[in-house]
């Protein structure tokens, strides 16, 4: 049952796992494969994707580059996504990421979207509050949130977390049973990109 069940995960169908984008997107990174990830520091669903993602993030090869880009649907997702792209300009993304989505969905239920208490909350892990508020109004910030948006529409996200291949490809999740799977299909589509960037 169980190998079955790995053959049949094994091809996933277009249309039923996956859609291709019919206007390919321009990728960040060229001569790499580029996985994104988008997701929502609110969303549960990506705060329990977090322990499965991270461990497959370090294990892929050297031609993959993968990029996490805040989903954005309305003003509280783009106020996450400001939260977001700050902590990246000040070089504390990295190390407050997963502190950050600690903080949302346990002890404290931090609002995100609420720029006082994501302050005083930074404070608390040692971040300067007034290089934070300086950033998070800043043109470059402002400029990547709005690109963030932007590319919300241009993948026809329905939700989070979602995974997008090389700009050509979106992992769709209703016939996706588990995160496990979901990176099987992501895996599934970075051999397709490698196989026709070999053409």
């Amino acid at each position: 049952m169980f190998f079955a069940l790995a053959l049949a995960h094994a091809q996933p169908k277009a249309g039923v796992e996956y859609r291709e984008l019919s206007t390919p997107q321009a990728t960040d990174t060229p001569g790499k494969i580029e996985v994104i990830e988008f997701f929502w520091y609110g969303c549960p669903h990506c705060y329990d994707f977090e322990p499965v993602l991270n461990p497959w993030v370090k294990k892929l090869p050297k031609d993959v580059q993968f990029r996490r880009i805040p989903a954005i649907f309305n003003d509280e997702w783009e106020k996450s996504a400001r939260a977001y792209y700050t902590l990246e300009a000040i070089g504390e993304g990295e190390r407050l990421h997963k502190p950050l989505f600690d903080a949302v969905h346990t002890g404290s239920r931090l609002k995100v979207a609420n720029e006082a208490a994501v302050t005083e909350w930074l404070g608390k892990q040692g971040v300067d509050t007034k290089k934070f508020a300086a950033a998070y109004r800043s043109f470059s910030v402002e400029g990547k949130w709005k690109r963030a948006a932007q590319l919300t529409q241009t993948y026809k996200l329905e939700g989070v977390p979602a995974i997008a291949v090389n700009g050509k490809y979106v992992v769709m999740t209703d016939n996706i049973k588990s995160f496990d799977q979901m990176l099987a299909v992501t895996d599934y589509l970075v051999e397709q990109s490698r196989k026709k960037a070999e053409k």
